[in-house]
């Protein structure tokens, strides 16, 4: 038995909500099966109650707590065969152990339901509320540990001769049973039949259980301790000790491709280095200690010192040069002894020198244990028997010395340059709900003093986010009884962790331009709803004023909540990565694994001088998915620079894209007037995880394209590898049906123009976050990985969007024109086809969507071979980068507002008119079509709607009389009739309906 962590779990059955009824009678009598890390739990049936109510709380033991993350809480709802015809599956619940809280903070959060299969009819929402709490250590298990087990875990008598009585009447209904049991057989969870397959022999259930595992369990509260199966995993099999089982989930394979030392840098080709550490130096005459020393690396032209230390301390510094750069086959150390005369002049002596041939190092390969260093003899004429401790090999990338050396093709060991991770801060809305304000006092009074001529206004601050309610006066409204100002609006803010210390609120007089006063309230104490059934409670604040002589200016009744179940949306909607809701408790387990090995860049051009002799490039590649954002280190000086690097997020979604960007690293040095340049860009890549392959390695060049005011220009090509694993195929298609965003987005959902206001805070709030990091993500190239300008007006965007709307209608159009071929009897054998067809729909209509859908099946496979084999990218085609002038794109590239010249102002505001106007004739013809047709039933045109009215009577008489298959047929040959039948005018209906008047002459 797994030995006691000391933590618990605690899970609440609360209640379940518009169960899908099972029993054959409309109804439902629902019970819960918990399952977790080998523990079973159940609560009582609820009968014949489609949301039942629980309310019970139902205890396991963590048997570790480093392992509880990986774990999965599994809850399974049954309908009671006892109360109903037979046990039937109602649905189920799984919640990842990493969304666990700590007892105190938790909340109920309604799940929905999931299928068990495909075809599974399941609907409904179970309420759960999930928390651990950490008690003190058990003492240890005394000899006669088992027994006292025993004891503990044996029913009472009551509880004995009531199962005895209810095994009584299983025999007397034994033959109900055998019925039974086959149809529960086939519609058994799979779980329990996995957990029955692979039951341990060795430990076999009692007689007494047998039932048990047969049937579902019995109405009252029961524990069952399961053996803990052995899941076998295609990528690790983890292993823990005889008597502490840990089971790991399908979803969690994170937990399994975590170790970095098994599967790192297998998508990218590994870099060999010569690393030296350098350790410390020992003087033969310790009399002469005291001075500083240091040490000088030298291979060909590379040549590196240490920092100066004394010699009672270490420099336990290492070097990492790139082995492709090196131009000499030796490498050449020498310590040098730094010594202050009169005069404070500083002399530097040779302690000696010492020699390795770079063909002779050892190499070392991860997992490896590091090399350990070594005492050299220093080689020296002038002070013999000194010693330098160091160690020399030659690795790779992978090597863990890496990250923290002295790298040569980075420039050393400057911060600007080196590789990191970056994590955008969690993000929440916090609502305001502004109900009232009460016993406002203007002046310096001490009394009252309303006056309800004056207008009000709430002002909510939290950080540099500002926001306003609307104006309300004191008794202004006839409808309200009250003489003070109400509102009952809501104010939204992005907050971020950890946040800010307060939200201010205050009540400003507009009518006579004065603050009433204003209240502080802690944003660490507001409460977190994760659902819009909880509604939070409201509170009233004091309103003080910054006079001292008013400390209290009225009260304001407010209702401020976090709410944890949006998502904060910080990224252009088209691209986002990330969907999952603020709210730790909403957080579903990850479905698969994204790997992505940044390779490199090939003929990169040009961005700035160096020494103002010729062009230089010092490249850097950073990618974004979800809230993590990496940076590979700055290669210094290359147009080919290959990083190799290999990044791991977790995929919870995988209709989200990634997003790759380069650039050109100006802040790691200072121009010559001593500020900090800005990073260039030189293009970005994204790549959409639906288009890839589950377990497949796409290695892959696509072209760096930016944008520039002189047009749009190739920067070079990035060289990448992608690799989506996922480890659950159900999961997968689940996720395909499952919504977008949480619920919230559509239960309560915020309007289109407050959206956009709010994720552009967002992306302000991470932008100001990550340039604060060390070393810093600059705001251009954050701003230029999400996209922050998309909603500026463009050409250039306008011209795309419009010919992809043309593209989508050309499919439409080239249909039409086919059909108008067949009716013209352009090609005849297909004409006639479409009649034998016509027949067909007409004499056997069964045979229509079983045919259409055919039809679809074996489009989609002859299709299938002319699929992309490779992920596309950004497409300069399909943007119109090449279609745009040199003024359209300038425009692009203003600020707003604009600060060109009034008369370019004046030119583009001509231009934009002259569009505008011709999407105002297309809006106007649009809806003249749709007032035409309802012309035609308001009687607008008498005699017109007087002769439709006598068609619609006689057709309807014919139609009394004439079978719709022979109308169908009739249409159809008429449709489809020789051109030597027909007119070249347009038709009587086409005629007529063109005749309708619409509202376009009613227009000024």
């Amino acid at each position: 038995m797994a030995e006691n962590s000391g933590r618990k779990l605690i899970v609440e059955v609360c209640s379940a909500k518009n169960l899908m009824p099972k029993d054959g009678q409309g109804t439902a009598s629902a019970y819960a099966v918990v399952d977790f890390d080998g523990q079973r739990r159940r609560t009582t049936t609820k009968s014949r109650d489609l949301n039942p109510q629980w309310d019970e709380k139902l205890e396991f033991i963590v048997h570790d707590k480093d392992s509880m993350a990986s774990e999965t809480l599994e809850v399974n709802l049954y309908n009671d065969k006892k109360l109903g015809k037979r046990s039937t599956f109602l649905g189920k619940v799984k919640i990842s152990g990493s969304s666990f809280v700590k007892s105190g903070t938790e909340e109920i959060v309604y799940y929905p339901l999931e299928k068990r299969s495909v075809f599974s009819q399941i609907k409904g929402e179970l309420g759960l509320k999930v928390s651990y709490v950490d008690d003190d250590p058990p003492p240890p298990p005394s000899a006669d540990a088992d027994g006292e087990l025993k004891a503990e875990t044996a029913p009472p008598p009551a509880a004995e001769s009531t199962k005895e009585e209810e095994k009584k009447e299983e025999k007397s209904e034994e033959n109900k049973q055998d019925e039974e049991k086959k149809e529960e057989e086939q519609s058994k969870p799979p779980e329990e039949e996995q957990e029955k397959a692979k039951a341990p022999p060795d430990n076999p259930k009692p007689k007494e259980e047998a039932p048990a595992e047969a049937a579902p369990p019995q109405p009252e509260a029961e524990v069952q301790n399961l053996a803990k199966p052995q899941k076998e995993k295609h990528i690790e099999i983890i292993k823990r000790a005889e008597n502490n089982h840990l089971s790991v989930n399908d979803h969690e394979l994170r937990s399994l491709s975590s170790d970095r030392s098994r599967s790192t840098y297998d998508l990218v080709d590994r870099i060999p280095f010569l690393y030296v550490r350098m350790v410390k130096a020992k003087r033969a005459n310790s009399s002469e200690s005291g001075s500083k020393v240091y040490a000088k690396l030298v291979i060909g032209t590379h040549s590196v010192k240490t920092k100066s230390e004394s010699e009672d301390k270490d420099w336990d510094q290492v070097f990492a040069f790139d082995k492709e750069g090196l131009n000499s086959t030796s490498l050449e150390v020498s310590v040098w002894c730094e010594e202050k005369k009169e005069g404070e002049e500083i002399t530097e002596n040779s302690l000696g020198t010492v020699s390795f041939d770079l063909q002779e190092v050892p190499k070392r390969v991860p997992p490896d244990s590091p090399l350990a260093p070594q005492w050299y003899t220093l080689e020296s004429d002038t002070s013999p028997g000194n010693d330098v401790m160091l160690a020399v090999w030659i690795g790779t990338q992978a090597d863990e010395a890496f990250q923290e050396a002295w790298q040569s093709d980075s420039g050393g060991l400057i911060p600007e340059t080196r590789a990191k991770v970056y994590l955008s801060p969690k993000l929440w809305y916090l609502r305001v709900t502004v109900i009232q304000t009460q016993d406002l006092q203007l002046g310096s009074g001490s009394e009252p003093k309303l006056r309800s001529p004056e207008l009000y206004v709430v002002k909510g601050q939290l950080g540099a986010q500002v926001f306003k309610t609307g104006r309300t006066s004191a008794g202004g409204s006839a409808a309200s009884s009250s003489a003070n100002p109400t509102w009952n609006e809501d104010l939204v803010f992005v907050a971020a962790e950890p946040f800010e210390p307060f939200l201010v609120l205050t009540v400003e007089d507009v009518s006579n331009s004065q603050t009433v006063g204003q209240a502080k309230i802690h944003v660490s104490s507001i409460e977190r709803r994760t659902d819009v059934g909880a509604e939070p409670k409201s509170r009233w604040f004091n309103l003080s004023s910054d006079d001292e002589s008013r400390p209290y200016t009225g009260r304001i009744h407010v209702r401020v909540c976090l709410e944890g179940g949006y998502h904060v949306i910080d990224e252009a909607t088209h691209v986002t990565s990330d969907a999952r809701a603020s709210a730790k408790q909403l957080c579903k387990a990850p479905i698969g694994l994204l790997e992505v090995g940044i390779r490199g860049a090939t003929n990169l051009l040009p961005v700035k001088t160096k020494d103002g002799t010729r062009g230089t490039t010092d490249a850097f590649a950073v990618a974004k998915y979800g809230p993590k954002w990496i940076r590979t280190r700055t290669i210094i000086d290359r147009f080919n620079p290959r990083w190799n690097e290999q990044y791991t997020w977790d995929v919870y979604d995988p209709c989200t894209v990634l997003t790759i960007g380069v650039f050109d690293n100006g802040r790691y040095k200072r121009s010559e007037e001593g500020k900090l340049n800005k990073d260039v860009r030189l293009g970005k890549i994204r790549v959409r995880l639906s288009t890839l392959d589950t377990n497949r390695v796409y290695v892959h060049s696509y072209s760096l394209t930016v944008l520039l005011p002189s047009g749009a220009k190739k920067m070079g090509e990035i060289e990448i590898a992608v690799r989506f694993s996922c480890s659950s195929w159900l999961s997968l298609m689940q996720a395909y049906t499952s919504p977008i965003l949480p619920r919230m987005h559509y239960v309560k959902p915020f309007g289109p123009a407050q959206q956009d206001i709010l994720r552009h805070m967002a992306m302000r709030i991470v932008t100001a976050r990550l340039a604060r990091s060390e070393p810093p993500l600059g705001h251009e190239v954050v701003q230029f990985m999400l996209d922050s300008d998309t909603h500026v007006w463009s050409m250039r965007r306008s011209k795309a969007n419009w010919f992809r709307v043309i593209s989508c209608i050309s499919r439409a159009a080239s249909l039409a024109r086919w059909f108008d071929g067949i009716r013209r009897w352009v090609h005849p054998p297909t004409t006639i086809l479409m009649h034998v067809l016509l027949l067909a729909i007409v004499f056997c209509p069964s045979l229509v969507l079983p045919t259409a859908f055919m039809y679809c099946f074996l489009i989609l496979l002859l299709r299938f071979r002319y699929r992309q084999r490779v992920p596309q990218s950004m497409d300069p085609r399909v943007s119109c980068v090449d279609m745009v002038s040199l003024d359209e794109l300038d425009e692009e590239f203003d600020g707003f507002p604009t600060t060109r010249s009034p008369e370019v102002v004046r030119i583009r505001y001509d231009r934009v008119r002259a569009l505008a106007g011709r999407a105002q004739t297309l809006l106007g013809d649009v809806a003249a079509q749709g007032e035409r047709l309802e012309a035609l039933f308001s009687w607008r045109d008498p005699r017109a709607t007087a002769m439709f009215a006598v068609l619609c009577f006689v057709l309807s008489l014919v139609f009394y009389v004439v079978p719709f298959k022979g109308f169908v047929l009739g249409a159809g040959f008429y449709y489809f009739r020789h051109p030597r039948f027909r007119d070249d005018m347009p038709s009587v209906s086409a005629n007529f309906y063109r005749r309708l008047p619409s509202l376009s002459d009613q227009i000024i």
